[in-house]
This record gives C-alpha cells, sequence and structure tokens, in this order.
C-alpha cells in the first residue's frame, strides 16, 4: 500500500473512518476505505460529512480482491457514493443518505444499544399513532357539520361545503370570512388568496382526490372509519412486507449463483404457484359472500403467516425453494380473499349506486397507504439492518397493530345484507320481542365464525340494548342445527309423508322438515333467494313453537294435517312474512333475498313422488 498525498488529522478511534483516495501506478483500480483493516472488515463510510476531514491512499490491489470483497462491481468501476452496497444487504444496512448512521460498525456494543433505541422509539411511534391518533381522526372526519343559522347560507358543489354569510354593506351574500373585494380565482396560490385560504383550497383538493363525489351523502355512514383504518392497516402490511423482501434477498444471497437465477425462482414461486393457488380458492367464492367479515380476517392471518415465512428465510437457506413456495401461495391466496371480500363491503358503502367511484377512490387511499408504508419500511429496514432478532421484533410489533387495525376496520362496517345468522338474529328477535333488531346490533354479535361463536367483533363494546339473550341463544341453535337443500331420499322414507308435504307446500318453492335435530329445508327447481329467506323465517317459527309451545313431534304426514306443526306455522309464515321483510327494509336491512350457500340438491316439482322418494 503506497501513501501518497494526505491531510494531517488527529488520531482517530477505531469506531471513526477516514477516507482514503488516490490512483496506482499504471493502475487505474480505485476504492474507498475505512482504516487500514483487513479487507474483510471493510464497510462504506460514505456519509454526509465536510470534505476537509477526507484523506488519499494508494493501493494495487488486484480487481478480483475487490469484487470479491464487494467495493468493486463485475465490469471494475468503484462503488463509491451508495456505501458499496446497492441493495442495502448485510454488508452495510446503513445507506449513505441515513445521515444520523454515526457508527459504522453494526454489531458494536454501543451501536446495538442505539439501534434498539431508534426502533423502539419507531415502534412506539406508529403504536402511539395506531391506538390514540386514528380514533380521534376518525372522531373528527365522522364529526357533522355545523347546521347553517337564519343569516348563512351553505352553497354545496359536490363534496365541498362554503358558507356564505350576508355581507351588511348590500343586499348580498359573500364567502364566509372573506372580504369583499379580494380575488376569488380557483387557482391554489394567487393574488389575494390567504395562507388559510390556500391550505383549505389544498385540503379540498385532497378530499376530492380521495373521497367520493358527494361524500358524506353519496356514501354509508361507516364508509370514512373504514377509510381511516384501512389505511393504517395497509401501511403497517407494506411495513411487513418491506422487511419480508429484505429477508428474502438476504436468504436468496447465502449461496453463490443464486443471484443470477432470483428472477427465474421469483416468478415459478410467487407467480407460478400464486396462480395456483387463487385457482383452486376460487371454489370458495360464495363462502365469501356469505362471510365477508371471518374471511377477510382469515385472509390478513394467512398474510401475516406468508411474511413471517419469509422473515425466516435467511436462517434457514437450504429450504428457501420450499419457505418462499409456501409463503408465495399464502400471500396469492390472501390477496385472492381480499378482493373477493373487498367488493362485498364497497357495495354496501355505495348509497347512490357508485359503485365504481368508491372502488376507484379505495385504490387511490390505498396507493396513499403503500406510499407511506413502504417509507417507513425502508426506514425501519435501515434501523434494524440484518439482525434477526430485531427483525423479529419488528414484525411482531408491525403485525400487532396491523391485526388491531383490521378488528377495528371489521367493527366498522355495517353489512345490511342477511346471512344465515343475521337473519336468524334478525326473526328470532322479532319473534321473541316484536322489534327487529338494529343492524349495528346485529353486526356487532355475529361472530366472525360460526363453529368459533365466541370470536365475536364487539370485543370492546357494551351488551345490546335490544337483542334478546333467548333471540341469541335462538340464532345460534338454528345455524347449527339448519340444513339447507337437504336432499328429499335422504329425509323421507314413506310415501305417505312426501305425500302430504307435497300437498302442503303445494303453493311454496320449498319443503321443510324437522328431524335428527335437524331442520332439514328441501329447495324446489326454481327456488330463489327470497324463497330460502322465507324458509329460513319459517324455521325459525318452528324453533319458538318447540321452545315455548311444547307440542309433542309426531310423524310428518301428522304433522301436516290441522293442528300440526308444519300447518300451523305455514300458516303464520305465509301471513306475517310480508310484514317482517317491511319492518326488516324500513330498519334498513336488504330483505330481497337470503346469501347462503345451499347443498345443491333440488326436486322437481310434477314428478311421481314414488320415484322421487326411492331416488338417490
Amino acid at each position: 500500500m503506497i501513501i501518497g498525498q494526505y491531510h494531517k488529522v488527529p488520531l482517530l478511534p477505531p469506531s471513526s473512518y477516514l477516507r482514503l483516495q488516490s490512483k496506482c501506478s499504471g493502475s487505474f483500480y480505485s476504492f474507498n476505505l475505512t482504516s487500514c483493516m483487513p479487507y474483510q472488515s471493510l464497510i462504506s463510510t460514505t456519509q454526509n460529512r465536510p470534505p476537509s476531514i477526507y484523506s488519499s491512499l494508494h493501493t494495487c490491489s488486484s480487481p478480483s480482491s475487490l469484487v470479491e470483497i464487494g467495493i468493486l462491481d463485475n465490469a471494475g468501476c468503484s462503488i463509491s457514493g451508495n456505501g458499496g452496497n446497492r441493495n442495502g444487504n448485510k454488508n452495510n444496512p446503513r445507506s449513505w443518505w441515513w445521515w444520523w448512521n454515526e457508527n459504522p460498525y453494526p454489531f458494536q456494543p454501543d451501536d446495538l444499544k442505539n439501534q434498539c433505541i431508534r426502533v423502539s422509539a419507531t415502534l412506539l411511534a406508529f403504536l402511539w399513532c395506531a391506538y390514540h391518533a386514528l380514533p380521534t381522526a376518525v372522531a373528527f372526519a365522522s364529526a357533522t357539520l355545523t347546521p347553517c343559522n337564519g343569516a348563512t347560507v351553505c352553497e354545496v358543489k359536490g363534496g365541498k361545503w362554503t358558507r356564505l354569510s350576508r355581507d351588511s354593506s348590500c343586499d348580498s351574500f359573500v364567502v364566509e370570512g372573506r372580504e369583499r373585494g379580494l380575488n376569488t380565482s380557483f387557482s391554489l396560490l394567487g393574488p389575494g388568496v390567504g395562507v388559510d385560504i390556500f391550505w383549505q383550497r389544498c385540503q379540498d383538493l385532497f378530499f376530492r382526490l380521495m373521497l367520493p363525489e358527494g361524500y358524506p351523502d353519496s356514501v354509508s355512514a361507516d364508509y370514512i372509519e373504514y377509510s381511516l383504518w384501512r389505511a393504517a392497516q395497509g401501511i403497517a402490511s407494506q411495513i411487513s412486507g418491506v422487511l419480508s423482501t429484505q429477508a428474502l434477498l438476504y436468504a436468496v444471497g447465502l449461496g453463490k449463483g443464486a443471484i443470477p437465477s432470483a428472477a427465474a425462482v421469483n416468478w415459478v414461486l410467487k407467480d407460478g404457484i400464486g396462480y395456483l393457488s387463487k385457482i383452486l380458492l376460487s371454489k370458495y367464492g360464495r363462502h365469501f359472500d356469505e362471510n365477508p367479515k371471518g374471511w377477510r380476517l382469515f385472509a390478513d392471518l394467512l398474510e401475516n403467516a406468508a411474511y413471517g415465512l419469509e422473515i425466516l428465510t435467511p436462517a434457514f437457506p437450504q429450504t428457501f425453494v420450499l419457505i418462499g413456495a409456501v409463503a408465495g401461495a399464502a400471500r396469492s391466496a390472501a390477496a385472492l380473499i381480499q378482493a373477493a371480500t373487498r367488493s362485498c363491503f364497497y357495495a354496501g358503502f355505495a348509497v347512490h349506486r357508485n359503485f365504481a367511484e368508491v372502488i376507484a377512490k379505495g385504490e387511490a387511499q390505498g396507493m396513499v397507504s403503500k406510499f407511506l408504508g413502504i417509507m417507513l419500511g425502508i426506514t425501519l429496514a435501515n434501523c434494524i439492518g440484518s439482525s434477526t432478532p430485531m427483525v423479529l421484533a419488528s414484525f411482531a410489533a408491525v403485525t400487532a397493530v396491523h391485526m388491531y387495525c383490521n378488528i377495528k376496520s371489521y367493527q366498522s362496517i355495517q353489512l345490511r345484507t342477511l346471512n344465515i345468522y343475521r337473519a336468524s338474529l334478525v326473526f328470532s328477535e322479532y319473534l321473541w320481542s316484536g322489534q327487529v333488531p338494529s343492524i349495528k346490533e346485529v353486526n356487532n354479535e355475529e361472530p366472525f365464525f360460526m363453529n368459533l361463536p365466541y370470536i365475536k367483533i364487539n370485543t370492546n363494546e357494551a351488551s345490546s340494548k335490544v337483542l334478546s339473550t333467548e333471540a341469541i341463544d335462538a340464532a345460534g341453535n338454528i345455524c347449527r342445527r339448519l340444513e339447507l337443500g337437504s336432499k328429499l331420499s335422504d329425509a323421507i322414507s314413506r310415501k305417505e309423508d312426501a305425500f302430504a308435504l307435497f300437498d302442503l307446500f303445494r303453493d311454496e318453492r320449498y319443503l321443510l322438515l324437522e328431524g335428527k335435530q335437524k331442520f332439514r329445508v328441501i329447495l324446489k327447481e326454481d327456488s330463489s333467494p327470497e324463497d330460502m329467506l322465507k324458509s329460513l323465517f319459517h324455521v325459525n317459527y318452528l324453533y319458538w313453537l318447540e321452545q315455548n309451545v311444547g307440542i309433542a313431534p309426531k310423524s310428518i304426514s301428522d304433522e301436516c294435517t290441522s293442528g300440526g306443526r308444519l300447518q300451523i306455522s305455514l300458516d303464520y309464515i305465509q301471513r306475517e312474512f310480508i310484514y317482517i321483510r317491511r319492518d326488516g327494509l324500513q330498519c334498513g336491512w336488504l330483505t330481497d333475498g337470503l346469501i347462503a350457500r345451499p347443498l345443491p340438491n333440488r326436486i322437481l316439482p310434477g314428478c311421481d313422488a314414488n320415484s322421487i322418494v326411492h331416488s338417490s
């Protein structure tokens, strides 16, 4: 090593650095060096420092050794100004533009302590915003406008409200807070436009880009709260995505020769296997319609599990292909479920049939969340570098925020459609108390999955004021005992019973009977979602008779005669169903049909009953 021209500098401790640069005689290779240390310890030092502290150094090292340690690229060019690290890999987790990284040695105790402090401060700030700032924003956004009094007029243009007040000097109205004679140009900043007006116009522009035209009247009341919580969870999801991507890059770079094939591996694992998982999962599309909240929660859990697997890949580089394949398939499946359930939510928000606009604004909001999440993720990734414990701790904290925001967003959604559980709860409450429960109370009582009835959405809300315990228990029992779309040959074995059922339900598009602790609904070929809703109301009334009247069960043929439960209940349903639909519609429910997944069995009216009974 030949020392050339240099500047005198004070003796520096090992943790400090010194830039040295020169040219070798007869050689064009040059590089940046921290100090006189072995090549294996070289770490990039390009920082925002005054140039006066730098010195120069000459070297005649071969380009192959420089390429091996990452100082020169494959073309023999020096990699300066980027920390010797284009991708921010584990050789130097700090990029050149993070000026606050004082210590270039990432594993020294002092630096590790500062690293933990920075990461903890970042995560605590994010948690504080999710827990305190966001609810405040929700309350502020949900607040109603102050009504105009007799001296003011509100001019409405789309979602923009402008207050006009009476001008005392003449019989006219002017914009409230603005003197007459000022420039009223619609440019953001022009002559006569103050800072407050400019800021107001910026807000109006942002709202026009992010919110549907005519907000808040053009969407349902739960739209803004859902959007704010989804924005927060989108930021958390992108942070997890950045951490998992960084881990995948580390895992791919552990083996020589793996980087040239990274593109092919990425396509096969993330695209090819992901497409296959989407195709296989599409058969469950009707499940997403029936229970969008539960499936959306499952998709979020699946996505976080995929991120966790990707973060673990550097610890198991030999199983990179297997872990990457599983994680890629899980993320693709989660993306399909999220896209399908998102459409269900947006359909409920679009009260003015502005479905496409609500989707477009939702995508715009998602892009803002992704941008902010990526920036925060890059910041966090540069803080923690390749430290596996720090990555796992950060991922756990971000995942907790992600799931918390998801739960809050599901709490805000008020589905107005009727699936089996919501319809059973509405019908049961109507039968027990004569009241139709509100949309919010029914949505809060609904569990994520019927197989897990104790995992509900309203974990932090007070008990219902309208829903009775009897109605809640009845809805759960009916969901477990109902068999919609039963096979006639499995439910009936006697010809007399079949004839009696066909005669009793000749004017309906379904048959109903109870047996083996099951409510079996047999659907006719031309049955519609409205007929399924009517049959469910019939089931609820049968359950109410079972719990309150105590009529002893008889044979099916006897139940269909005068005084039997099926005959009594059918008379009640034919008389009352129109009224429960009307009352439900007045409360905001969509009573045009039932959203359900019936079994594919149907019967054809007019066929010989004997052949139907003995068919399989």
